[in-house]
């Protein structure tokens, strides 16, 4: 269980993560996270994004949940994509791991993906989908409750397992990039034993991207802007991502702001196809500043050579 410094606040927190009621419990799960660096993990919420680049692209991704909160938890994301080529016809495919803790509740994912990338409109136009094993669990036998009896709560470890799709869409022009999706395409419901059960929710994603080239050829700027919503609830973030090369090295910093949420700042760099990236987001509403959140980001990319050297290559936007 989330502990905060007061026993009262602990049961508080626990009537509003579980709903009580009726001879169900239903409860509505974490719903896919909402990574501050939403341009270093695109696969994770647009399978459309595989496969963009002619290299082997291998990501991961941490994020740790409300500071200084004993069992806060975090999310964990895993991920490798690449590209080739089928005659005249370009593919992409992937696969990720994904695990979220928070308190009691875990959830975890593991997904297929697939895109078949075409040329259009001065572009390059990408349309994938992937299908994911869903995992989720409540370790009820370590919640700490005032009344051992209340029905609403388990008192045993409950596990279930679902599956779910995503689709999504991406267009790429020359230094502009926009991505759409839609997660959790079924909204299935994870049965947790006889009488409690999690609901995922439909979530729609847009993004989009755009890198500026200042008159020195050593510097980029990159404004980008992510809009998401299950319909209820929506979070947007406008970005600003400032960008140093020289000589195969690239050095990257710059803010992040979410609207009524948060605002964060991040800095990073690139050497020999690694890419690390830090940040921390802090609140802007309800718990304080103070108690934010730190991101990690790694990634990698390999040359690969399975189709013609040469054709239906393009750059990334990405600029990992």
């Amino acid at each position: 269980m989330l502990r905060c410094n007061d026993s009262t606040q602990r049961l508080a927190l626990s009537v509003l993560l579980w709903g009580a009621g009726g001879a169900v419990a239903h409860v509505y799960a974490q719903q896919d996270a909402q990574y501050m660096q939403y341009w270093k993990t695109e696969t994770q919420w647009c399978p459309a994004a595989v496969g963009r680049t002619p290299e082997m692209a291998v990501n991961a991704a941490v994020q740790t949940h409300a500071i200084d909160f004993e069992n806060a938890g975090m999310t964990m994301f895993a991920g490798a994509d690449m590209a080739f080529q089928l005659g005249k016809s370009r593919h992409g495919v992937g696969a990720y791991f994904y695990n979220d803790t928070f308190g009691l509740f875990s959830q975890m994912q593991f997904a297929a993906q697939y895109a078949y990338h075409f040329k259009m409109a001065g572009g390059v136009f990408s349309i994938g989908a992937d299908a994911q094993l869903l995992s989720d669990e409540i370790k009820g036998s370590k919640a700490e409750l005032g009344d051992g009896n209340d029905p609403a709560f388990p008192t045993t470890d409950l596990t279930g397992t679902g599956f779910d799709v995503s689709a999504g869409l991406y267009y790429q022009r020359k230094n502009l990039g926009i991505g759409l999706s839609a997660r959790n395409l079924l909204a299935p419901t994870v049965m947790m034993g006889e009488t409690n059960e999690f609901h995922k929710k439909r979530q729609f994603n847009l993004a989009s991207s755009y890198n500026i080239r200042l008159k020195s050829p050593l510097y980029t700027v990159t404004p980008s802007v992510m809009f998401r919503t299950d319909l209820t609830d929506y979070r947007a973030d406008v970005t600003c991502r400032f960008q140093y090369e020289y000589e195969g090295r690239r050095m990257y910093g710059g803010v992040n702001y979410a609207p009524l949420r948060s605002v964060g700042l991040f800095f990073g760099g690139t050497i020999q196809g690694m890419d690390l990236c830090y940040s921390f987001e802090a609140n802007t509403q309800g718990i304080g500043m103070i108690y934010g959140q730190h991101e990690v980001t790694l990634a990698y990319r390999m040359p690969v050579d399975l189709g013609k050297k040469g054709r239906n290559l393009h750059k990334s936007v990405r600029w990992l």
